[in-house]
Order: structure tokens, then C-alpha cells, then sequence
């Protein structure tokens, strides 16, 4: 099947495919999870530290959850290849804050955690659309179900948060930097999208037995959603409005749910 559904079904029902979809998973949700450590550690604003520190630890309970997915079926994370490691791609093309910035311990000037939150409002976006996509294939699997619920609504509080940071930086004069970069990343975003899109597909390919014309197929259909965002999908990526969730990121309480 070339659906949603039936790849993701595939992928799932089979222990190398996924092996290797959970390891790229964890990888970049513990890459995050450091990433959002180190800002939250630099950054003086009161009210912004603890939000961004509930972001990280997010990132690292999502890190370990998809670890946990794998312990559960006997197998362990097998080594990301570099064509599929998103976090690193991006980093590659400027977006973000470098890990080099994040290394030094100098305090987060607010033009830096403008590029900080921009870029969290465009991978959010994604991430937070991914999710829902695994919910709705995946959620009733007696085995990742519950997991990937909770991820989802994790990744809704993060796009959330975003929205409302930016919003309240756009009204202290930040508006035109903000849209700037929104759309600078949002380019980079997609054509990185595309290419781990790509690869990811061509290592589950060869791992469930993919036939060639089912490859051209889907790399077909990973061109097309290419082109839909970069014509038409940019928008959703950068456009700023009040979330539903107010205040998602509020510090709270341990999770008991970790």
C-alpha cells in the first residue's frame, strides 16, 4: 500500500524498519532536548528560562520514550545516517542557533533567542504534524499507542509556546526580524524535510524489500508535498497567531508519566 496508514503499518509491524525509524526518532528529540537545555542555561529572562527548560526535558522524555519503544521489542537504536539526521542538516544551512553559540557560556542576547524561537516555531510546526500523523496511523497500537499520544500533545504545547514568545517579542519591535527569519527558515525547513524525506525512504526500502517502482512512487509523492510547500505550505510555517493553549509551557510539576 502506498497510503500513510500502510507504510506506516509496515514500518511498524517490521523490526529493522522499525529500529531504525525509532532510533532516527530519539536522536533528534535528545538533540533537542540538549539544545533547549543549553538556552534554557544562557538565558536570563525570568519567565522565558523555566519555559525553555520544560522544553528541553520534553525533548529528553521523548528521547528515552522512543528508546523505551525499542527495549520493549528486544532491540536496540542502531547508528543515524547522516543523510537522515534532520537537527543536523538544518544546523548545516544556518538555521538556529549553532552548537558552537550553545558551547560558550555567554547569556542569550534577545536577537539570539529570536533565532532560537523561530526556529522552534518552524520544526515544531513540523514535528507537531508529524505527530498527529502517528497518532492517527499508529495511536491504537496496544504497544506505541499511549506513547505517541502523549508526544503528540507534547509537541502541541511546544508550536504553542512558540507562537506566544513571538507574538510578545513581535509587539516590543521585533516584528520585521521575526518575519524575516520566519521565512528564511521556513525554506530551509522544507527542502531539509525533503531530503531526510528521501533518504529515510530509501533505507526503508531496501530494509522492507521496497520494489523499484514503489520507490519512484513515493519519492514521487515526496517531490509533490515539496512542491505543495514551497508553493502554497510556507504560510502555515510562518504565520503568528494567539494559540487555544495559553501558557502551555508554564513550569509544572515531574511528569509521572516519564
Amino acid at each position: 500500500m502506498l497510503s500513510p496508514r500502510g507504510i506506516l503499518q509496515e514500518i511498524h509491524r517490521n523490526d529493522e524498519a522499525f529500529r531504525l525509524f525509532c532510533s532516527i526518532a530519539a536522536k533528534g528529540e535528545s538533540q533537542g532536548g540538549w539544545e533547549n537545555g543549553r538556552i534554557a542555561a544562557l538565558v536570563s529572562d525570568p519567565e522565558l528560562a523555566p519555559k525553555v527548560a520544560r522544553h528541553g526535558a520534553d525533548e529528553d522524555k521523548h528521547g528515552r520514550i522512543f528508546n523505551a519503544m525499542l527495549h520493549r521489542r528486544g532491540l536496540d537504536p542502531v547508528d543515524v545516517p547522516p543523510e537522515t539526521d534532520y537537527c543536523m542538516l538544518l544546523e548545516r544551512q544556518g538555521i538556529g542557533l549553532a552548537h558552537d553559540r550553545l558551547r560558550r557560556d555567554e547569556p542569550m542576547t534577545e536577537a539570539d533567542i529570536v533565532e532560537y524561537l523561530v526556529h522552534s516555531r518552524v520544526t515544531e510546526q513540523r514535528a507537531a504534524e508529524d505527530m498527529r500523523m502517528l497518532r492517527r496511523y499508529l495511536g491504537d497500537e496496544p504497544d506505541i499507542g499511549r506513547s505517541l499520544r502523549m508526544i503528540c500533545d507534547d509537541e502541541e504545547n511546544h508550536l504553542a509556546y512558540c507562537h506566544e514568545e513571538l507574538l510578545r517579542l513581535s509587539a516590543r519591535g521585533w516584528r520585521i526580524d521575526i518575519r524575516r527569519a520566519l521565512h528564511k527558515t521556513a525554506r530551509a525547513e522544507i527542502k531539509v524535510n525533503r531530503d531526510v524525506s528521501l533518504a529515510v525512504m530509501d533505507c526503508m526500502g531496501r530494509l522492507l524489500g521496497w520494489s523499484r517502482g514503489r520507490r519512484l512512487a513515493l519519492k514521487a509523492g515526496i517531490h509533490v508535498t515539496y512542491a505543495y510547500d514551497r508553493l502554497w505550505g510556507t504560510r502555515r510555517m510562518v504565520a503568528l497567531r494567539p494559540p487555544k493553549r495559553v501558557d502551555a509551557m508554564a513550569p509544572r510539576a515531574a511528569d509521572p508519566r516519564t
